[in-house]
């Protein structure tokens, strides 16, 4: 793990540096928080240490600029100031985390993994995009090169499931099964007729298909 410490007493900053690092953590110290704001861009920093009371530029003012710049990298404050108050407002400032001195350097520690780790959470995806068919999963809506593509609850989910197995064959057990759990007969043609009109609601082209029928395997959707 590599932390910048962004610290302007040098003693705090050595025993920073020196206690981390039996921890197995690589430290760079930056005393100042305009020399931070530039220091801390750099995308090879798992994690910051933020004092609060910086010369320069404010501990919390630095953490605002950095997110406003969309740099995302975790942030432990660490200050004096434990008052419930303070801490609530260095979270809104974008701190991930709040500790308050006098602190356990192993507690400080494990902190740091723990915002680390969470930043390693992949984000579920809530756009979903093959060529210029778009699907929003946050406002459950459809479009097609700009246009809407009106759909009903089943070719949402239909389309959804498509989309996300984009250019590999997906078998027709495998739609009834992620669609409907089974909840009709696999001999009616219920999946047939919401093929057909999701394939119309989503191709402008009859020539450039993009829900293509495999014959005997199931469908595929692909750009075209």
């Amino acid at each position: 793990m590599r932390v910048l410490v962004v610290e302007d007493d040098r003693e705090v900053a050595n025993y920073l540096r020196l206690g981390l690092r039996e921890f197995g953590v690589v430290v760079d110290v930056v005393a100042d928080g305009r020399d931070a704001a530039e220091a801390a861009r750099d995308p090879h920093y798992d994690a910051l240490i933020v004092d609060r009371m910086l010369p320069g530029l404010d501990g919390l003012e630095l953490i605002r600029r950095l997110r406003g710049e969309g740099v995302t990298t975790p942030v432990v404050i660490l200050s004096a100031l434990s008052h419930v108050d303070e801490r609530i407002r260095g979270l809104k400032a974008g701190g991930d985390d709040y500790v308050a001195k006098p602190y356990v350097l192993a507690e400080l520690h494990a902190r740091l993994e723990a915002v680390v780790r969470r930043r390693s959470v992949p984000v579920p995806r809530t756009r979903l995009e093959v060529g210029d068919l778009i699907l929003d999963l946050g406002t459950r809506s459809a479009s097609r090169a700009g246009a809407a593509v009106h759909l009903h609850p089943r070719e949402f989910m239909l389309l959804e499931y498509l989309m996300r197995h984009a250019g590999q064959v997906v078998t027709r057990t495998m739609l009834r099964e992620a669609v409907w759990d089974y909840h009709f007969h696999p001999q009616t043609n219920t999946l047939d007729v919401h093929i057909s009109r999701l394939r119309q609601k989503i191709e402008t082209d009859p020539e450039k298909p993009m829900l293509i029928t495999v014959r005997g395997a199931g469908y595929c959707l692909r750009a075209p």
